[in-house]
């Protein structure tokens, strides 16, 4: 990819466009943030229950007791998990609390809420105590510290804070989930357990949330980002979009742009789900190569007819290697247009065991057209360029073949237990519209041009996908941005993340090293390739990602210690027909703009 600035600047003064991932959060001040940081002390952890690690079952009730600041605190915890939130009342009657102690029974893992002003007493504290008994409990406390006394019988991690700030909150919510590392002591004496220089550590194990100062960054340095993102929409390169930023294992950049649509039916949100288009390979296919490889389950040099018998009898396949299907020089034909296959008779504007592959609303395929039609015709296809870099869709077909046979696992169940519930990626997976509702997913198109002439929203756009049932290879992912930050920093800590590790070290260098000299490319991952002659220092060797034709983008570099995360629907509404080709490369720009920034703070 060029990194190379267009000569679009003359634009930049005259817009100005910003959407604030926190609209309801209260303006953070970064010395309260940092003084909040320095103040947060772990009374207790028992068992070492804090930071939070296994999120697999996780069930979390969020219960404020006149807290003040539940709204930053909850969405703060719902950045790495679903938290359902109750409040106390001032001075709440046993019958409130025998009420709230059923309506809990769903739930495994209790946070509590104090404040100096919380109704401190026997209900309350035995409250605490009947969940223990049956729950993981946490506590968050806030004040002046006069009421740790009465919380010395507890059995449970106890987080204390003095300032009650939205900062306070959130640096509280983060560090029981390991975004933030704890390591103060009691600088008094507040009880005969809560002892000056008595306190726990614990080590940061996952994302922070934090402004751009953090990491040394000007957040004015950043404005020229909305400038650009307000061109975009004006231009209709894209009706809308949403863009993160993690530096140094925080995220400090995280904004949504723009509406679903030009028609401004629906307001983009940090949160809405994407079609991750080719970033399908690198956020899906991938990875599950990667665990089996580590698993010793499969070898890069074995042959892809090993997993797919029918390849075997098929001479020009027959030897192709997993390894080449990787870096895209097994020679498979590029692109199939499986579409061209259809007849009216495979197609059905009604839902029925003969029709039951959705490839839009009220628009569904034939039973069984992939394995009667759509395989036979892969496996036809001519391979004409082995040994030669030609990016290719096949490619994917067939390692999601291996996956599936490798681990006896579909690949959107596969990856979904093995990376996304662990990691804590809420939204990202296959078949999003079986999980979301309609409005919190971006549409691609109202008219694909090959077949469906109407709103395709939450169905791949990826033809081949759609055909196939939505999960494919090379696409048929959806996913948010700060699910996306997660997987992507998983790859920047070498494999670990949350205190759990996915891949050993050595694969993440080996799949994510430059693995072909014809291309540049690692295993599946593309490399930078700036465009000479180039005097900027960016992007680094190290650095590595993807981009996914309906308009996202991934990227990390090791050596800037960066996760960027671009998502957009610039297909939308019909993939330039109506609007024309884009004026400008904006995912290279914002990111430009992002190394340009990271570099101003050295």
């Amino acid at each position: 990819m060029s990194f190379r600035l267009k000569p679009y600047w003359w634009k930049l003064f005259v817009f100005f466009y910003s959407t604030t991932a926190f609209a309801q959060t209260p303006l953070f001040s970064l010395s309260r943030m940092q003084e909040a940081e320095k103040q947060l002390v772990l009374l207790t952890n028992p068992s070492g229950l804090l930071p939070i690690s296994d999120l697999n079952g996780l069930r979390i009730a969020s219960v404020h007791a006149t807290f003040g600041q539940q709204t930053v605190f909850d969405s703060l915890v719902s950045k790495y998990h679903p938290v359902t939130s109750f409040s106390l009342p001032p001075k709440p009657a046993d019958s409130t609390l025998n009420r709230l102690h059923d309506q809990l029974k769903l739930y495994n893992f209790v946070i509590v809420t104090l404040s100096d002003t919380s109704p401190f007493g026997p209900g309350l504290l035995n409250f605490i105590k009947d969940q223990e008994a049956i729950n993981r409990v946490a506590v968050v406390i806030t004040g002046n510290g006069k009421n740790l006394a009465a919380l010395e019988s507890l059995r449970s991690p106890i987080l204390w804070y003095p300032a009650n700030t939205a900062e306070g909150a959130s640096v509280a919510a983060q560090a029981l989930f390991g975004g933030i590392a704890v390591n103060n002591r009691l600088s008094a004496t507040f009880s005969p357990v809560f002892k000056q220089g008595s306190g726990f550590s614990t080590a940061k194990i996952r994302l922070g949330y934090s402004l751009p100062e953090a990491v040394d960054i000007q957040s004015t340095r950043l404005t020229s980002i909305d400038s650009l993102m307000k061109i975009a929409i004006t231009d209709h390169i894209t009706p809308g979009a949403v863009v993160l930023l993690a530096k140094d294992g925080q995220v400090i950049f995280h904004k949504a742009y723009g509406h679903h649509t030009y028609t401004n039916e629906e307001r983009t949100k940090p949160d809405d789900l994407f079609d991750l288009a080719s970033v399908t390979k690198v956020s899906a296919t991938t990875p599950s190569i990667m665990r089996l490889y580590d698993q010793k389950r499969i070898s890069l040099t074995d042959p892809i007819s090993k997993y797919v018998a029918r390849t075997r009898s098929i001479p020009d396949k027959a030897t192709i290697t997993i390894r080449e299907a990787l870096l895209h020089e097994a020679g498979y034909t590029p692109y199939i247009k499986f579409y061209e296959q259809l007849k009216p008779l495979d197609l059905s504007t009604d839902s029925s065991a003969q029709f039951p592959t959705p490839v839009a609303d009220g628009f569904y395929l034939r039973a069984s057209y992939f394995e009667d039609i759509m395989w036979p015709v892969t496996l036809r296809s001519e391979v004409l360029t082995r040994g030669k870099y030609v990016y290719s869709d096949v490619s994917m077909y067939m390692l999601k073949e291996v996956v599936e046979t490798a681990s006896h696992q579909k690949l959107n169940e596969y990856v979904l237990n093995e990376f996304y519930r662990p990691l804590g990626m809420q939204a990202t997976g296959y078949l999003p519209r079986n999980r979301f509702p309609r409005s919190r997913i971006v549409p691609t198109t109202e008219n694909d041009n090959w077949l469906r002439s109407m709103r395709v929203q939450g169905y791949v756009n990826d033809p081949g996908a759609a055909m196939a049932g939505g999960v494919q290879g090379h696409a048929g992912l959806f996913g948010n941005a700060n699910d996306l930050a997660i997987l992507y920093q998983l790859y920047l800590n070498k494999g670990s993340y949350g205190g759990q590790k996915y891949f050993e070290p050595s694969t993440v260098t080996l799949f994510t090293s430059e693995q072909s000299k014809t291309s540049g490319r690692g295993y599946g991952f593309a490399r930078a390739t700036p465009t000479p002659p180039t005097t900027k220092p960016y992007p680094s060797a190290r650095a590595f990602g993807h981009s996914g034709y309906t308009g996202t983008y991934v990227w990390v570099d090791p050596q800037y210690n960066m996760v960027y995360i671009c998502l957009t629907n610039r297909v939308y509404p019909d993939d330039s027909k109506t609007y024309g080709k884009p004026t400008f490369n904006l995912r290279g720009l914002i990111l430009d703009r992002f190394y340009e920034a990271v570099l101003s703070g050295k």
